[in-house]
C-alpha cells in the first residue's frame, strides 16, 4: 500500500507541472497589460512601471517565469499581488468557504443521489422509476443561475414571509452551517442527477449478476443481499464520481457564490480575472489541482475496501 501511494504520488507531478504551465501560459498571454489595468485608465508612471516589471520578471521569457513560480511554491510561497499582497493571504479565509460549500454539496450528493438512484433501481420499470428519471432529467435541463434565484426566492423569502421563520439564509454567511444548506443545494442539483442515474444503472447491472441471484435462491434475506452483496459492489462507481466532483464543485462554484454572495474562492477567481490579477488567478488554480489530485488519490485507496478483490502491490 505505501508503495501504491508514493508512485500515486510520483505519477501527480507531472499532472501538477502540466496543469499549472498551461494555466500559467493561458494567463500571462491574455492580452493587454496587467500594469495599466491596475491603474485603470490613468496613465501609469513608466518609471514604477519598470519597477513592476524587474519585481514580477515580466520581462523575462515564459519558461523562465514559471521556473521561478515553482521555486516560490516549493517553498510554500504563492507570491504577492501587483498591489504588493500575499496571494495566500487573499484566498486563505475564502477557501474555507469553497470548501465548506463543496463539501455541504457532496453530501447531498450521497444522500440524494445514492438514496433516489437505490430506490428507482428497486422498482425499474414502475412509475416511480420513471419519476426518478423525469426528475433528474429535469434537474440537469435547469441551469444553475436559474434554479438558484428561483430557490432563493422560494425558499428563503417566500418561505420566511410566510412562516415567519428564517428557514434559509439567503445571501452571506450569517449563521454557520444553516447559510451553506441551499446553495450547497443548488451547487449540488446537476451532480445529483447524474450520481442518481448512475446508481439506478450500476445497481440494476448488479441485481443481474449470477451471484445475487444465488443468494437470492439459497434463502439469504433480500435486505442483506441488497446490502451486503449488490449495493458495496456497485458502489466504485459512485465513489469515483464522488471523488472527482469535489474538485469540480470548489472549481465551479462562481455562480453559486455570486448568487448567494459567498465570499468563497470562486468569486475571489473571477474578481481575479477581471482584474487580471494574474499571481492569484495561478495560486487558485495551482491549489484546486492540488485538492483534486488528493481527492483522486483517496478514492483509490477505498476501491480495496469496497471491493476486498483489489489489491495494491
Amino acid at each position: 500500500m505505501g508503495r501504491y501511494v508514493l508512485r500515486r504520488l510520483l505519477q501527480a507531478i507531472p499532472v501538477l507541472l502540466g496543469t499549472t504551465f498551461l494555466i500559467f501560459a493561458i494567463v500571462y498571454a491574455l492580452p493587454g497589460d496587467p500594469l495599466q489595468a491596475l491603474a485603470g485608465e490613468k496613465r501609469v508612471d513608466p518609471v514604477f512601471a519598470a519597477a513592476m516589471r524587474e519585481q514580477f520578471h515580466l520581462n523575462e521569457p515564459l519558461i523562465v517565469r514559471y521556473g521561478y513560480y515553482l521555486r516560490d511554491i516549493v517553498s510554500g510561497d504563492f507570491g504577492t499581488t501587483f498591489r504588493g499582497l500575499p496571494v495566500s493571504t487573499i484566498f486563505e479565509g475564502k477557501f474555507q468557504v469553497t470548501l465548506k460549500l463543496a463539501l455541504t454539496a457532496v453530501i447531498f450528493e450521497g444522500i440524494i443521489g445514492i438514496g433516489l438512484g437505490l430506490w428507482a433501481a428497486l422498482r425499474r420499470g414502475r412509475w416511480e422509476d420513471k419519476a426518478v428519471l423525469a426528475v433528474t432529467l429535469l434537474m440537469v435541463s435547469i441551469p444553475t443561475l436559474v434554479s438558484g434565484f428561483v430557490l432563493q426566492l422560494m425558499l428563503g423569502v417566500k418561505l420566511k414571509l410566510a412562516t415567519g421563520i428564517d428557514f434559509f439564509p439567503v445571501a452571506g454567511v450569517q449563521d454557520g452551517v444553516r447559510s451553506y444548506l441551499l446553495p450547497g443545494f443548488v451547487l449540488a442539483m446537476v451532480s445529483i442527477a447524474y450520481l442518481t442515474r448512475l446508481t439506478r444503472t450500476s445497481l440494476m447491472e448488479t441485481l443481474r449478476a449470477d451471484y445475487v441471484r444465488t443468494a437470492i435462491a439459497k434463502g439469504m434475506p433480500r435486505r442483506r443481499v441488497l446490502g451486503r452483496h449488490a449495493l458495496r459492489n456497485s458502489l466504485i462507481p459512485m465513489v469515483t464520481y464522488l471523488g472527482a466532483d469535489l474538485g469540480t464543485l470548489m472549481g465551479g462554484a462562481v455562480i453559486t457564490e455570486t448568487i448567494f454572495n459567498l465570499p468563497g474562492i470562486g468569486q475571489q477567481l473571477f474578481l481575479s480575472v477581471y482584474l487580471r490579477e494574474n499571481p492569484v488567478v495561478v495560486g487558485i488554480v495551482t491549489v484546486l489541482v492540488l485538492i483534486y489530485i488528493v481527492a483522486n488519490l483517496v478514492v483509490d485507496l477505498l476501491y480495496a475496501v469496497l471491493d476486498p478483490r483489489i489489491r495494491y502491490e
